[in-house]
């Protein structure tokens, strides 16, 4: 099965390569980290890791960069030598890591799932543990960490809908993968339940909680609020809309609630940010079309312009401190069938959540809040703008939505303790 796998792989990555090329030739963020994907890192780097043997954390992009820095914080502040080596899968990612990770020793892109390849990173990087964010499950490199007798957990693990469906479809092979991990540290029993059904060994399995629940503000709300006010050139009191991680086919919808509200509340601000920056230029012209006046985040802070009707984060890696200043936070993914995204960034700030019908990905969470009266789902967008209209009306409404959203987590601290006392076994 080994053998089929990575003859898919091959395939899938020639059919794919006319598109990388021509990508890389249009642009230099396709062409970076190409040597740190086939394995090979700089001489200088290479002494450094060699020598001390890191823990390697896998992440693949922003929100599992999150995720794992709140483990590598605390683990770092018990145990100050140990050295880590910090890997992601896309650049805006790496980007966030090395801002997150001032401790580690470098920021590495993640090598291609080929057998050579993987051999060739483990072997001279000789990582003492391997921790893989979420749902990395690459089964060559974890085959090779297994040949190598080196230890493999997965931290803040979620297995979404889709994707055990997905894996179920090849459970065989699928089981023996799961073999080669040592321990399995889930977020929810709903993810322990699709693990163990995909075939992990029953005593590897635990039930930990979310990491990101123990995530800590950046700094109080209020005050953070009002920083971000400054920054942007946002007067006091008039009412925010933070709409985060948006996909194609959702904009659109947003502009259109938008353009609505705004007849009603003719001050209201919407912060738009796309759940992939290079969309920023699209949604850009697709705001002019609506009529409205957009301004990029990367503009205000190097002072040209003012807060217009809409501001377009073009940024990475401020979205999760960007929900302190909205009144109110739409979670993108959801209007369409993308699954969702993640809740918690602006639970942690006390606001109020709104989402579409489709958050496949994170039901057990959003059901979660939806119950603390943290959050609430709509049908559509005639449902999400009356949905809205109610909460600018009711500021009072606001500030118990986002109390209930603080208490939600506030229950549910210790994700990141659990999970590091699992994992000492492994570094003593």
């Amino acid at each position: 099965m080994y053998s089929v796998y990575t003859l898919l792989l091959t395939l899938v990555l020639l059919v794919w390569s006319p598109s990388i090329i021509l990508r890389a030739l249009r642009s230099p963020y396709y062409r970076e980290g190409w040597r740190e994907r086939l394995g090979c890192y700089p001489k200088p780097l290479l002494s450094r890791l060699q020598a001390v043997q890191p823990v390697w954390i896998h992440a693949v992009s922003v929100g599992e960069v999150g995720a794992a820095s709140v483990l590598a914080n605390l683990w770092t502040a018990r145990r100050p030598t140990l050295p880590l080596l910090v890997s992601t899968v896309t650049g805006t990612g790496r980007e966030v890591a090395r801002r997150t990770f001032p401790q580690a020793a470098a920021v590495v892109y993640f090598p291609i799932d080929l057998p050579m390849i993987v051999h060739r990173a483990i072997a001279t990087v000789r990582p003492r543990l391997i921790l893989l964010t979420e749902t990395e499950i690459w089964p060559n490199f974890l085959y090779e960490c297994a040949a190598s007798r080196i230890p493999v957990a997965i931290i803040n693990g979620r297995i979404s809908e889709r994707s055990f469906s997905r894996y179920c479809l090849v459970r065989p092979f699928i089981r023996r993968v799961l073999q080669r991990v040592d321990l399995f540290c889930m977020q929810t029993g709903t993810d322990a339940k699709r693990i163990l059904a995909l075939g992990a060994s029953p005593e590897r399995v635990h039930v930990v909680g979310n990491l990101k629940v123990d995530a800590a503000p950046h700094a109080d709300a209020s005050s953070l609020a009002e920083q971000w006010r400054r920054e942007l050139h946002i007067e006091a009191e008039i009412p925010i809309l933070v709409a985060g991680s948006t996909h194609a086919g959702e904009e659109e919808v947003l502009l259109q609630v938008f353009g609505r509200l705004r007849g009603e509340f003719p001050d209201l601000l919407l912060i738009l940010a796309p759940r992939h920056p290079e969309r920023v230029t699209q949604v850009e012209t697709m705001v002019a079309d609506y009529g409205l006046t957009a301004v990029r985040r990367s503009a205000l802070a190097q002072g040209r312009g003012d807060a217009k009707e809409v501001i377009l984060v073009d940024t990475v890696g401020e979205l999760s401190t960007l929900y302190a200043v909205g009144s109110i936070s739409f979670v993108g993914g959801s209007l369409i069938p993308r699954g969702g995204h993640n809740l918690l960034e602006p639970a942690l700030y006390g606001r109020p959540i709104l989402f579409g019908p489709h958050m496949e990905n994170f039901a057990e969470a959003s059901a979660y809040l939806i119950e603390w009266g943290a959050a609430i789902q709509v049908s559509d967008a005639a449902d999400l703008t009356r949905q809205l209209a109610i909460l600018l009306r009711d500021p009072a409404a606001r500030e118990s939505m986002g109390q209930a959203a603080m208490a939600a987590l506030a229950a549910h601290h210790g994700a990141c303790e659990r999970t590091v006392a699992l994992l000492e076994k492994f570094v003593l």
